[in-house]
């Protein structure tokens, strides 16, 4: 059997600046230890991955968990993961 995420995430790059915001989508789960990495493009042709991590409580919605600027496009889908912590 599958388990289901307890964490949903999505990022977007464009006109400037990037986000990603992510939320604890399964109530009977345990807070959320979770880490990020994300491939940006930057207007000169340069490449920047971004890295970071963060704690998702249950209920948590819609948590801008990184923020920047400079970016006109992600190279990638954001990657996160998470694991459960007691």
């Amino acid at each position: 059997a599958l388990a289901k995420d307890a964490v949903s995430c999505g990022g977007a790059a464009m006109l400037g600046g990037a986000q990603l915001n992510c939320s604890h989508v399964e109530p009977q789960a345990p807070p959320q230890f979770c880490t990020y990495s994300w491939a940006l493009h930057m207007p000169a042709g340069d490449q920047k991955i971004v890295e970071g991590s963060f704690m998702l409580p249950p209920g948590a919605t819609n948590v801008t968990v990184y923020q920047g600027s400079g970016f006109d496009s992600a190279l990638s889908d954001p990657i996160v993961i998470c694991r459960g912590s007691k």
